[in-house]
């Protein structure tokens, strides 16, 4: 060491240590060192994309949803998932997405721009909902979704030819437009009453918005439904002026059971019936000609059949004349041939107590004489372009379709009603038909519509000053128009696809769908020769009993095959029935009836209405409840006197007088029930 002291040129002092040169030893030290700073730059960077990923997945949540890339899930307030919606349309670019108080929004997917959002909605302690909105920017891109349907039942949507409760969905379908048709003769489509509205077990539901072009497809392996949006290949249209880019939106609300849900759905996003139809409908039958003569109708067979109904001492609501009485399908007047005295046949039969009701359909065939003055006013529906009206074929032959949307066909349609009414004294209409299937897959209407079941709500329509007696077989949003709704043509047979078994689930669909005003179909099916058990066209005689007891349980009773065809012992049990009918569950119903108006809740309910957290309850499918306080319980089953019974908790009394006084829900095994009865049990 060397120091250096004052002195010479007056430079300053300074202590200076020689450098020394580093040893072989301390190099793995500062090797150490090296890699001890790079790991704390590591972990301080970790520290704060951490910090950003808790920050950026706050940002996703709202309330009990949480978003990703793929979709989001929500959980209920024990914290369960209860509902899951995957993209399948694109993945989310979250550096895109922000959060303003409870809406959450994003800008565009990994490989466009969109507009996206779900915002939260608490309209009550026990309700939370989520307002989901997918909007492309890019015409003729579809947007679709996926509900994942594994963690719960579900119920509504459409009636469906093979009708199950909860709903059941087999094999794989890619989305198709959700649109009413024809499910006798089209059974792997969607029925002719439907709504885009589905609930769950779980006390979730979800409502997609009437300005969705909307499409429904499935996959039972991965347990999934596919909610689709899009313009291209459908018979959707976007609103006069605007490009076609599909926008998906609808409403997520969950609650804390799935009756309580079912009821804020309903009165938030349904349309409710605003009269209750004429008291006899419910409490007598409606006799119609139909499964009975079928076309083969004339004035001496209708006034024969009116005349055994009062023969064999029955109740009549009202009498319905159906297809065929006309010459031609589209003329207004009775054939001459078949129905030579129409206006004493109408005198006599208003003398004898019988109101009539007329069948009528939205179709006019080309060998009518007014399908070319509706050709010439330009009241039919029309093909693409506008110029030529379009032919569609229906089960009944080839002709045009009214055009609902313009108010010349409206008018020219209700003037012959009218015209029917005052020259014959008919009291109401049997609206047949409606579906979107009759209609050109491709068509152009007076005013525009861009979702084609539109036209089904406008059909309906032409219903409402008849809704006294008048009935429908379709419907779309159509609540309101206050009369009765008839689930489509049975066949006589015992099972699932259009036979006794599917009465059931079909009304409970029904219901649930807002439509409480049900007359279910004839009573033993409509007897179709190729549809029908047994050599002759007349349904199975213990068929026919157990669907009469089923019927007389309904919120109406329709015959056509009559009693007296089987003999006296099926008259006489008829003559119960229609006893029971009047005297016990047309009160109930009307009373209901009348709480409708206000609550649009169903009068024909599921057993979990009043059982909300039972397992058990949720699959029942063939049981049901006439509001809380009678369970209805039917044979369903040939060759059997007896069945198994779920009965809920609560005190019940029998038909046959028993008491069940029971805490917790019980299981009947093998509960006798003999050919002429069905088992029933009332609140006490």
């Amino acid at each position: 060491m060397y120091q250096v002291v004052p002195g010479g040129a007056g430079g300053t002092i300074t202590d200076v240590i020689p450098k020394q040169k580093h040893t072989k030893d301390t190099r793995p030290l500062v090797g150490a060192g090296v890699i001890g700073l790079l790991l704390v730059i590591a972990a301080v960077t970790a520290w704060c994309y951490y910090i950003a990923s808790l920050r950026k997945a706050e940002l996703l949540k709202t309330q009990l949803l949480d978003l990703n890339k793929d979709g989001y899930i929500i959980r209920n307030q024990g914290g369960s998932i209860v509902f899951r919606m995957d993209f399948r349309s694109g993945t989310l670019d979250l550096d895109s997405c922000s959060k303003e108080e409870e809406i959450l929004r994003c800008g565009r997917t990994t490989d466009r721009k969109l507009k996206f959002f779900i915002k939260t909605v608490r309209p009550k302690d026990t309700v939370q909902c989520y307002r989901v909105r997918w909007e492309e920017l890019v015409p003729d891109i579809p947007v679709e979704h996926a509900m994942t349907y594994k963690f719960a039942h579900w119920y509504g949507g459409a009636v469906s030819a093979i009708q199950h409760w909860p709903i059941s969905l087999s094999g794989q379908q890619a989305p198709k437009p959700f649109v009413t048709s024809d499910i006798y003769s089209n059974r792997d489509e969607f029925g002719g009453i439907l709504e885009s509205y589905w609930l769950s077990s779980n006390a979730t539901a979800i409502k997609i918005n009437n300005s969705v072009p909307f499409h429904l497809g499935w996959n039972d392996t991965e347990k999934t439904m596919y909610f689709q949006a899009r313009y291209h290949d459908t018979p959707f249209k976007p609103n006069l002026g605007e490009a076609p880019c599909a926008e998906l939106s609808y409403r997520v609300c969950v609650g804390s059971d799935v009756t309580s849900i079912h009821k804020y759905m309903v009165r938030r996003y349904f349309n409710k019936p605003y009269k209750v139809p004429a008291k006899v409908m419910f409490e007598h039958p409606l006799w119609s000609t139909w499964a009975l003569h079928k076309r083969d109708i004339d004035q001496e067979k209708l006034l024969t059949y009116a005349a055994n109904i009062r023969k064999y001492s029955f109740n009549c609501s009202h009498l319905e004349l159906d297809d065929r009485y006309t010459k031609h399908y589209g003329d207004f007047e009775f054939d001459p041939v078949k129905f030579p005295n129409a206006s004493e046949m109408f005198q006599k039969l208003k003398l004898d107590g019988f109101l009539v009701s007329l069948w009528i359909h939205p179709f006019v065939n080309y060998d009518s004489e007014n399908f070319h003055t509706l050709v010439e006013r330009g009241l039919f529906v029309r093909e693409p372009t506008g110029r030529l009206p379009a032919l569609v074929h229906w089960w009944n032959g080839i002709g045009g379709i009214l055009d609902f949307t313009n108010p010349e066909a409206r008018d020219w349609f209700a003037s012959q009603l009218r015209s029917l009414r005052s020259k014959y004294g008919v009291s109401s209409f049997k609206f047949d038909a409606g579906e979107i299937n009759y209609l050109p897959w491709k068509f152009s209407t007076k005013n525009h519509i861009r979702d084609p079941s539109f036209f089904t709500r406008r059909y309906t329509e032409m219903a409402l000053h008849y809704n006294d007696r008048a009935e429908l077989r379709s419907g779309y949003q159509s609540q309101n128009i206050s009369c009765f709704f008839r689930p489509i043509d049975r066949d006589s047979v015992w099972g699932y696809e259009l036979g006794l078994k599917s009465l059931i689930p079909t009304v409970l669909t029904i219901s649930i769908l807002g439509y409480q005003f049900i007359l279910p179909d004839m009573i033993g099916g409509n007897a179709y020769l190729n549809h029908t058990s047994g050599e002759r066209a007349l349904p199975d005689k213990e068929l026919y009993i157990r669907w009469l007891e089923l019927s007389a349980f309904m919120p109406s009773m329709q015959f056509s095959i009559p009693p007296w065809e089987y003999g006296n012992e099926v008259v006489e049990i008829a003559r119960k029935y229609t006893a029971i009918h009047e005297s016990i569950v047309a009160p109930r119903v009307l009373e209901l009836a009348g709480e409708v108006l206000d609550t649009g809740d169903p009068i024909i309910r599921p057993l979990w209405w009043i059982a909300t957290g039972d397992e058990t309850a949720y699959k029942i499918d063939s049981q049901f409840l006439i509001g809380d306080d009678l369970m209805v319980a039917p044979v369903l089953e040939p060759g059997k006197q007896e069945r198994d019974i779920y009965l809920p908790a609560g005190h019940w009394r029998s038909y046959k007088g028993e008491r069940f006084d029971i805490k917790e829900a019980l299981h009947l095994t093998d509960y006798p029930v003999d050919l002429d009865e069905i088992a029933y049990f009332v609140w006490v």
